[in-house]
Formats: C-alpha cells, sequence, structure tokens
C-alpha cells in the first residue's frame, strides 16, 4: 500500500466484511470495563490503551513503580482471548531470547526455527529500558513490519501484533534510554501517574484481599479485534482533518525549543489514532476533537528537547498543548465528502 493510500486510509481490495460501528463500541467497552477492574479510577489511560490496539499501534507506558503499568499491560492482554507473552528485560538478555533462534537438529541434519516470546498476538514487555540497545533494537522490525528475520530467514508474525512496554523513568542506574528510533515505533506513550484518594481507597477494598487479574476473563477473541481493527481503517477521514494533522506535525518541526521534531512516521500513526478515537466514540468520521485528543499521547515521546528548554522546565507535552491552542481547527463539516 502506498503513503498516500495509508494516510487516507483507503480499505484494501477483497476484504472481510466488516462490523458495524455499534458493534465497535459495544465490544470496546467491555473491553474497557473488564481492564478498569484492574486499573481502578484512570478512565484517561485506559482509553488511549485501547485507542492504541484499534490503531494498530504499539504501547509505552513510562511511570514511577507502583502506579500499575505491568497490571494495565496484563489486564488488556488477558481481556483479549489470544495468544499472549511477556518478557521480562535485563542487562543479560540477548536479541535471540526474544526473536527466537535456529538450532541444529542432529536426526535430520538440518537448522530448525525455535519461536521466541514475540511470536504472539500481545508481547508485554516488562521495563524494556533494562536491556542493552542490542537487543531492544530487536523489537525494530516486529513492531514496524510484523515479521523477524533471523539467518536470513523472514517469519511473519501474526495479526493482531501489539507490544506494550513498560519502563520506569525515575530509576535510572542499570538502565539504557531509549534511541529515538526506538520511541518513534511506539504509537502513543502514556503516564498512569498516582490515583486520587477516592480512586485508592476504592483500589484497597478490591483488591487487598485477592488479586483482581486472576479474576479476569477474556471479553473478545482475535478474531473479533480483526474484524474491529477493519472496521476502523474505514472511519471516514476528510482532506480538511488530513491537512490539519499535517499541519499540527509540521509546527513541531519549527518549533526553536525542539532539537527535533515529529517525524512522517508521526503524521501516519496520528490519522491512524484519530480514527481508533472516532470510532471508539461511537462516529464513523474523524472531528478535530478527535485529533486533538490523542495528539498529545501521539506526539509528546517522539519530540528532542533543545538543552535550553529542559533547563527551563519546559516539555514536550506542554509543548504540544500549545500548538493545539495554537493552530487553526477546522470549521467546515469534516463529514461533508463522505456525504
Amino acid at each position: 500500500m502506498t503513503p498516500e493510500a495509508q494516510l487516507s486510509g483507503a480499505a484494501p481490495a477483497g476484504t472481510e466484511p466488516t462490523p458495524s460501528i455499534d458493534r465497535l463500541h459495544g465490544t470496546i467497552q467491555r473491553i474497557a470495563a473488564n481492564v478498569e477492574q484492574v486499573l481502578v479510577g484512570k478512565p484517561e489511560v485506559v482509553r488511549v490503551a485501547l485507542v492504541t490496539m484499534l490503531a494498530e499501534g504499539h504501547l509505552l507506558v513510562e511511570d514511577v513503580p507502583g502506579v500499575g503499568k505491568t497490571s494495565l499491560a496484563k489486564a488488556l492482554a488477558r481481556s483479549i482471548d489470544c495468544s499472549v507473552s511477556r518478557i521480562q528485560f535485563t542487562p543479560d538478555l540477548l536479541p535471540s531470547d526474544i526473536t527466537g533462534v535456529s538450532i541444529y537438529n542432529r536426526q535430520t541434519e538440518s537448522f530448525e526455527f525455535r519461536p521466541g516470546p514475540v511470536f504472539a498476538n500481545i508481547v508485554v514487555g516488562d521495563e524494556i529500558n533494562r536491556a542493552s540497545p542490542k537487543t531492544q533494537s530487536a523489537l525494530l522490525e516486529c513492531m514496524e513490519e510484523n515479521q523477524v528475520t533471523v539467518d536470513g530467514e523472514t517469519y511473519p508474525l501474526s495479526a493482531p501484533f501489539m507490544v506494550i512496554a513498560t519502563q520506569n523513568p525515575i530509576e535510572m542506574e542499570g538502565t539504557y534510554a531509549l534511541p529515538e528510533a526506538q520511541r518513534d515505533r511506539f504509537t502513543t506513550r502514556v503516564s498512569i501517574g498516582y490515583p486520587d484518594a477516592k480512586a485508592e481507597l476504592a483500589m484497597v477494598d478490591e483488591h487487598a484481599g485477592h488479586d483482581p487479574l486472576r479474576d479476569l476473563r477474556p471479553v473478545a477473541d482475535s478474531a473479533e479485534v480483526q474484524a474491529l481493527l477493519r472496521a476502523v481503517r474505514r472511519v471516514h477521514l476528510s482532506t480538511e482533518i488530513r491537512r490539519y494533522a499535517i499541519e499540527l506535525v509540521t509546527a513541531t518541526r519549527q518549533l526553536p525549543e525542539l532539537r527535533l521534531g515529529a517525524s512522517p512516521r508521526s503524521t501516519l500513526q496520528l490519522v491512524r489514532a484519530a480514527r481508533a478515537q472516532a470510532a471508539l466514540s461511537g462516529r464513523e468520521f474523524v472531528v478535530p476533537d478527535d485529533v486533538q485528543a490523542i495528539a498529545v499521547p501521539v506526539l509528546a515521546h517522539r519530540l528532542v528537547l533543545t538543552s535550553e528548554a529542559r533547563a527551563s522546565r519546559r516539555s514536550a507535552t506542554d509543548l504540544v498543548r500549545q500548538l493545539l491552542n495554537r493552530i487553526p481547527v477546522p470549521r467546515g463539516d469534516s463529514d461533508g465528502e463522505r456525504r
């Protein structure tokens, strides 16, 4: 598919019938309710996670210890009846521990490929920044092309495929910061934050006696999720909304506070996430509010601030919000082309 087709979201010829937006909305609401049994009082975090899944992207959960990063990843994985694997990233982890390895079989006198944990529908990578850059790079091809190449042989990954990685930005001893190329592969980044007093009290009441993850049961399967993904691809995206998304991404490359703006991949990820946000809201077309609702999670982690901006305590999140306030919002009928 050409980049123009990816940006416009044209559905490939010969695709299977897709479910209605109403059915999509009902299924996603069930998944959200399931996840919120584990992550109490964080509906916005759950929303971003679901948008990422519907956008066929990957999620980076970055926050301090003990706020539920791994619980979010596990809850989302267990809410879907599909193959799930978990990788605990450590300094001694090797790329072959993720992708798999070819082993010599003496009986057949040939090499046999033994798949690694990345061969699953949902891969939970815990503390991804504890592994070396060499090991982190083993995920680059997987996340971008949904395939693995080992010893010159390419092996496709099953669909749907999603990586949910966690990292601790505070504890730096024994960690390796994700390079820009790796961060750019993640569709969204989300920080959970501390719960408010009411949510923490509810968490203590509900979680003190048992682990809610043990009681969690799937509410959708992989076939249903693939049907939902096809439905999201067909959500209408008008020319005005596409131009708005491109103008927003282009503006990040012109900010003096940034050493590196958002990449063209960011534009594709932004419009895909906007489609997912529209579907999550029960609409068959994208409006500017959808782009604004997902812009910070999609763009902020891709921006590299200058040393002066960091010294003045500016943040990428603040800069994206300033752009949202500054760039004119399309006022035309955003679904007019569809009509």
